[in-house]
């Protein structure tokens, strides 16, 4: 994964917000408006954004793509208005609320298989560096590599988390026949709505 500067990490948020706020005046909006202020970020790949409540952090919504199956830029723009809007486990966002809520978009490295033994498999994982993808047939389940730092958890609780996750049994990640794979990823957040657009560290 190209490591991308601040610069463009701040380009990245602001068309995810302005999409979202596109999205609340028209929702029959033309994507192309927004797709063509970063169309400079031609090279496919995966991405999320995620949307908190300021102060609280609370989590708004998150969805993204773990694949690289379309431009980073076209990927930013529709996987902020899937989570302002389309995620299940929210209702979509309000015109009320637009202005409470900070924008984060977390830009994915190329997903790498772990493989080998349970303990193999443990030791591959770095909480703070890591994120985790796992399949289980039409079951999968994802987790950003924040979210084990956020929780204090260690590598195995990690494991054990991306199941739950995935809806499966928490010790399916020793099977063989489930297929795990670990990320890194480069985050970019506001410090408050519409405010300054800084790098998260872990």
């Amino acid at each position: 994964m190209k490591k991308l500067t601040l610069k463009e990490g701040e380009d990245l948020v602001r068309a995810a917000r302005n999409a979202i706020e596109l999205e609340l005046k028209n929702p029959y909006f033309k994507k192309n408006v927004v797709y063509e202020s970063v169309k400079h970020f031609g090279e496919p790949s995966g991405v999320f954004v995620t949307i908190y409540h300021y102060p609280t952090s609370t989590l708004r919504g998150c969805i993204g793509f773990p694949r690289p199956v379309k431009s980073l830029g076209q990927a930013v723009v529709d996987a902020s208005i899937a989570a302002s809007f389309e995620d299940p486990r929210f209702v979509p966002v309000s015109h009320n609320e637009f202005a409470e809520l900070i924008v984060e978009v977390s830009v994915l490295s190329e997903m790498e298989q772990i493989q080998g033994s349970p303990e193999e498999r443990l030791k591959a994982v770095k909480v703070g560096r890591d994120g985790l993808l796992i399949e289980y047939g039409m079951y999968s389940g994802l987790l950003l590599p924040e979210v084990a730092v956020e929780e204090n958890w260690d590598a195995e609780q990690f494991l054990e988390g991306v199941c739950e996750k995935a809806g499966i049994p928490e010790g399916y990640w020793k099977q063989r026949n489930v297929r795990l794979y670990k990320f890194t990823a480069q985050v970019f957040k506001e410090s408050e709505p519409n405010g300054r657009v800084y790098e998260v560290k872990h």
